[in-house]
C-alpha cells in the first residue's frame, strides 16, 4: 500500500481547488465521450458517496477562514494499493464490490489521518473536510520512460491493475478554526509549533494505514511488501536494514526450506547424512577427488619422461 501526501499534483494549493477538481474529473469526461450511458464515479466522504464536483470545490474553497494568500488551502492524498493488493480485493469481493471496499477503506484512512494530528477537537474523519475520488486507471505522461522512448502516447492508459483513490483534504478542520498540516515535521519536540499545526508523524500514519488494510481484509502481507521494510532499506542504518531483512530470510526458509531436492529429499535432509553430520560436496582442490592423469606411452610415472 502506497500512501503519498503532497501539496497538489496539479494546480496551486494556495488558491482555489477548481483546477485540481477538474483534473480529477478527467476519467469521467473521457468515459462519457465514449459512452453516453456511462455512470460516472462520484466523489465521496464519510457521509455521502454521490458528491458532485461543484460540491467538492465549494466545500474546500469555503473552508479557509483566517488563511493568508500564501497559506496552503488543501492537500492531495494518494491511496494506491499494489497490483497484488488490488487483485486480492477483486478475487475476494468481485470487480464492483472491490471498489466499494476500497472506498470504505479510504474513509478509515482519513479517520487515521485525523487522529494522527493528536489535536483536541480533531478525533476522526467527521472532523475533517475531505473528498475522495476513485480512479480505475493511470495514464502516461511526458515524464514516463515509455513516452520518451516513443512506446506510448501521452494520455494512453497504463497496463495492469491501476485502481487508486485521490483525496482532496482541507487545510482547516470541519469547524473552520483549526489549522492542520500533514507536511508538518514536528513530532512534539517544538510544543508551541505543534499546538498550532498538530503533530503529524507520516511514518506512523503510513504504518497505521497498512495495518488497517491487512486487518480489514485479512490480507497476509509478506515482509518485503511492508512499509517498514521499504523505509528501512531506503533510510535506515546498516543495523536497521539487517533487522528488517531477517524476517524475510525466515520467510524464505519457511517457503523453500522443505522444497524437494535430490532423490526426493528435502534441502535439510540432503545436507545431513544418516549420522547427523553435515554432508558437504567436495571442493575442486580436494586431492581425493582429483582425476588421475592418464600415463602417456613411453612415460614412467615414477621417473618422469623416458629419454
Amino acid at each position: 500500500m502506497h500512501i503519498n501526501i503532497t501539496k497538489s499534483a496539479t494546480g496551486n494549493n494556495k488558491g482555489s481547488s477548481s483546477q485540481l477538481v477538474a483534473y480529477l474529473e478527467k476519467e469521467n469526461m473521457m468515459a462519457e465521450q465514449l459512452n453516453k450511458n456511462y455512470q460516472p464515479e462520484y466523489w465521496f466522504n464519510h457521509e455521502r458517496h454521490d458528491i458532485h464536483p461543484y460540491e467538492v470545490r465549494l466545500g474546500i474553497d469555503n473552508n479557509v477562514a483566517k488563511l493568508s494568500k500564501d497559506d496552503a488551502k488543501f492537500f492531495l492524498i494518494n491511496v494506491s494499493p499494489s497490483e497484488k493488493e488490488i487483485l486480492f480485493l477483486k478475487t475476494k469481493y468481485g470487480e464492483e464490490d472491490a471498489k466499494a471496499h476500497l472506498i470504505t477503506y479510504t474513509n478509515q484512512v482519513m479517520d487515521a489521518y485525523a487522529k494522527n494530528f493528536k489535536r483536541d477537537g480533531v478525533n476522526g474523519n467527521q472532523d475533517l473536510v475531505y473528498f475522495g475520488k476513485l480512479e480505475n486507471n493511470r495514464y502516461y505522461t511526458y515524464k514516463d520512460l515509455e513516452f520518451r522512448k516513443g512506446q506510448a502516447k501521452k494520455g494512453d492508459i497504463k497496463p495492469g491493475e491501476q485502481m487508486h483513490v485521490q483525496i482532496i483534504v482541507s487545510r482547516k478542520d470541519a469547524s473552520n478554526s483549526i489549522k492542520l498540516s500533514p507536511l508538518n515535521n514536528s513530532r512534539g519536540t517544538n510544543k508551541s509549533h505543534s499546538q498550532k499545526v498538530g503533530q503529524f508523524d507520516r511514518v506512523a500514519f503510513k504504518q497505521a494505514t497498512e495495518s488497517l488494510f491487512d486487518n480489514m481484509f485479512g490480507y497476509n502481507r509478506e515482509v518485503k511488501e511492508s512499509f517498514n521494510y521499504a523505509n528501512a532499506l531506503k533510510h535506515g542504518s546498516y543495523e536497521q536494514k539487517e533487522e528488517v531483512r531477517e524476517p524475510q530470510r525466515a520467510e524464505q526458509v519457511m517457503k523453500f526450506g522443505y522444497k524437494q531436492g535430490y532423490h526426493g529429499k528435502g534441502v535439510l535432509e540432503t545436507l545431513l547424512d544418516n549420522s547427523g553430520n553435515i554432508n558437504i560436496a567436495p571442493t575442486s582442490d580436494d586431492s581425493r577427488w582429483k582425476k588421475k592423469k592418464k600415463k602417456k606411452p613411453g612415460q614412467d610415472q615414477s621417473r618422469g619422461p623416458s629419454r
